[in-house]
């Protein structure tokens, strides 16, 4: 069954920041500070401006929330998700989503062509994504970077933008994973560590999978190598894949394993 088609969003060259995207910042970053407090290191390692890809950890629902946070109040940037094509069908956010500057992603049924090439224009347009490559909320049963999917990174190889590490450590206290408990709070801190750009040069787009996978797991460790720095604890030696322990590859695993 193909998933239904959305609205792609218009992307200038000359303003990073749209009107709508503006207009809802100013209700809602205020309303996220009441959430937790976004306490970010290492944006020395950032440039202050042009395109550049941010490639995190996904621990809860809220992690978008904080990023976006961290995106535009802290880096003065506009944030664009790839985002799942389910939230936007949501009534009256999903609508929006787009003109906000977001981009849908399809998960089965159809083709992410149109999709992928609106990120690449956005990146040609020297504006910055964020992306979560392990493509769903971690199953790590302690919460460490899973294995990741090899389809964020082969469009950052492809798009040819410098690629960095942004871990972050405290958004699962306020949304649990695949909670419903949502427990904000101002006095709750998001930790968010920005690591020095990942080489990806030894990497092109025509490489097979095999080596797509060597450049995935690059990324992943560079992720995992932020978050140690912001987390007690020491990472599995073997990363956790879902297929390995006979989860689903998307959504709630809990709930399909009932």
């Amino acid at each position: 069954m193909f998933e239904r088609e959305h609205k792609l969003p218009q992307i200038s060259e000359k303003r990073e920041k749209s009107i709508p995207l503006v207009l809802a910042a100013l209700i809602l970053a205020p309303l996220f500070r009441l959430f937790f407090k976004v306490v970010p290191t290492g944006m020395e390692n950032l440039p202050k401006s042009g395109a550049y890809i941010l490639v995190s950890n996904h621990t809860s629902y809220a992690d978008p929330l904080a990023m976006a946070y961290f995106i535009y109040v802290k880096l003065k940037r506009a944030p664009h998700f790839l985002a799942k094509e389910s939230l936007f069908r949501l009534p009256v956010v999903g609508s929006w989503l787009p003109h906000l500057g977001q981009v849908p992603i399809y998960r089965q049924g159809r083709s992410n062509q149109d999709s992928l090439a609106a990120a690449k224009a956005y990146l040609k347009a020297g504006h910055t994504i964020i992306m979560f490559p392990e493509g769903t909320l971690t199953r790590d049963p302690e919460l460490w970077p899973m294995r990741g999917r090899t389809g964020a990174i082969r469009l950052a190889i492809e798009s040819g933008v410098p690629v960095y590490p942004v871990a972050h450590h405290g958004v699962e206290k306020v949304l649990p994973r695949y909670s419903k408990k949502f427990l904000p709070s101002p006095f709750k801190k998001v930790f968010i560590q920005v690591g020095k750009q990942i080489d990806l040069s030894d990497y092109k787009p025509t490489d097979p999978p095999q080596k797509m996978a060597q450049a995935t797991e690059l990324v992943m460790q560079s992720i995992t190598e932020e978050l140690i720095k912001l987390r007690p604890g020491t990472p599995p030696e073997k990363r956790w894949d879902p297929k390995e322990s006979g989860q689903t590859s998307y959504g709630n695993y809990r709930k399909k394993q009932k």
